[in-house]
């Protein structure tokens, strides 16, 4: 496992990488994310207010994490394959002062985290809330990405070596 500390807004937020098989437990699910592979590059999307960044987003009440995944990714990118799961970030406000019981996420949570494998590249027609798609030597993330950190760079190297 591998740890790092990020700050999101003003709180300080611990992150851990838990690679493995087994899904966390469904209600501690807070949003699904993944790496999205064509011809070896790397796909982005541009996020309206956010900027370039992987697809992901919501569970819609009993959607599967991996049903929301390829929905999500759909509604950004225009894109559809086979997806393989990774692992996912602990997401963990123990230290984090600005966490109280009213937030909306748990104290302690995870992001899930998938491999596609693009199939079918669809027109892009920024109907939801990307404005832009392009693919990347994966190699020029960071260069794209404005929070990219270490966990990324590691989770993302374990997903193109998982074919």
């Amino acid at each position: 496992m591998i740890t790092t500390y990020v700050n999101w807004g003003e709180a300080r937020v611990k992150l851990t990488w838990k690679q493995g098989d087994q899904l966390p437990p469904r209600d501690l699910i807070t949003s699904v994310h993944g790496f999205c592979f064509f011809d070896e590059k790397l796909l982005l999307v541009k996020l309206n207010h956010r900027g370039w960044d992987m697809t992901g987003g919501h569970i819609e009440a009993d959607e599967p994490p991996e049903e929301c995944f390829k929905r999500e990714t759909m509604e950004e990118a225009y894109v559809t394959g086979e997806c393989k799961f990774l692992g996912s970030i602990i997401v963990d406000h123990s230290e984090n002062s600005l966490w109280n019981e009213d937030s909306k996420y748990p104290k302690v949570g995870y992001q899930v985290f998938y491999r596609m494998d693009i199939i079918e590249i669809y027109d892009f027609e920024a109907g939801y809330e990307s404005s832009e798609r392009i693919f990347v030597d994966l190699d020029q993330v960071s260069e794209y990405y404005h929070d990219w950190h270490e966990l990324y760079d590691h989770i993302l190297s374990y997903a193109a070596n998982k074919k």
